[in-house]
């Protein structure tokens, strides 16, 4: 074969490499264009927040007496069923990843018989109160740094207490529930209300002085007047007396 025929072959085996090429191009745009471009600027995204910081804090619950008095261990049955995998609820009943949860209420903690508990969990004492538990089941992580429980905890306090209402059921003889404390401490009162005072008599207000006034002087009581003398009656004339003598005429 000479050449030309092998330049033919050649050819042809390059058009034929250059046409699968540009078949998969040209369907590459068909089935699958480029999305249209967004007008404006793409701002960057918000930074992720670092491991372990809090997401939003717990709206304010009421305290754990009230929630429990209203509770309902029912729906706390159906709310731990969720915990089954890893505990059991009954009577004797056998330690899994967790141990029994029977009688959990006011048992001392990591001192359940046959089951071994984590160092932080041990160091922790004290008993599961109804206050412990609450915050247990918060989120056990971080009430209790270094326990082997994985559970992610009960964000709603309602369900919390359900479940607590539901553990105290689990006990031969239930503990008492905790009680309200009802005593409220007595808050300052920022301004005394006025004073009343007694009204003061008319009189009393009258003498008493003014001030910047001088006080006046009391007025002298009235003088009453003196009888007026009646005049004496004229003396009678003396019965001895000779009567007076005629005046003489005078001389004609």
């Amino acid at each position: 074969m000479d050449s030309f025929e092998l330049n033919k072959v050649a050819g042809a085996a390059l058009g034929a490499v250059l046409f699968a090429v540009g078949s998969g191009f040209v369907a590459e745009l068909i089935y699958n264009p480029k999305p249209a471009g967004t007008a404006g600027y793409a701002l960057p995204e918000p930074q992720a927040k670092a491991a372990g910081a809090s997401a939003a804090p717990e709206a304010q619950a009421e305290p754990l007496p009230i929630r429990l008095a209203s509770a309902s261990a029912d729906k706390g049955q159906s709310g731990a069923k969720k915990c089954t995998s890893c505990h059991s609820f009954e009577k004797g009943g056998p330690n899994k990843v967790g141990p029994d949860l029977y009688g959990i209420v006011d048992r001392q903690r990591a001192h359940h018989e046959g089951f071994e508990y984590s160092a932080a969990m041990k160091e922790k004492g004290g008993n599961w109160s109804y206050d412990e538990l609450d915050k247990f089941l918060t989120n056990p992580k971080v009430y209790i740094a270094g326990t082997k429980m994985a559970f992610a905890g009960i964000t709603s306090p309602t369900e919390r207490a359900d479940v607590i209402a539901y553990l105290r059921t689990l006990a031969d003889t239930p503990a008492p529930l905790p009680v309200a404390d009802k005593k409220a401490e007595a808050k300052p009162v920022d301004a005394k209300p006025a004073e009343s005072k007694p009204a003061e008599s008319k009189a009393a207000a009258e003498s008493k002085p003014t001030e910047g006034k001088a006080e006046p002087k009391p007025a002298a009581p009235a003088v009453p007047k003196a009888a007026e003398p009646k005049p004496a009656d004229a003396p009678p004339p003396a019965p001895d007396a000779a009567p007076a003598a005629p005046a003489e005429k005078p001389a004609e």
